[in-house]
């Protein structure tokens, strides 16, 4: 699997760390990024779809 570094506002990775770790959502920081970037690429889907930019 690639990496791919970025950077964020030390408050975003504060606030993602809330949820990080033994039974919490996320089992680290890899898996919640990977989990909103699907998220968000499914909202953009279907955002695309009602405005007829996706062809089914």
């Amino acid at each position: 699997m690639p990496k791919v570094s970025v950077e964020i506002p030390q408050e975003l990775l504060d606030d993602l760390n809330k949820h990080v770790g033994d039974k919490k959502k996320f089992v680290n920081q890899s898996d919640a990024i990977r989990t909103a970037i699907r998220k968000m690429l499914d909202m953009m889907d279907e955002i695309d779809k009602r405005h007829g930019r996706v062809k089914e």
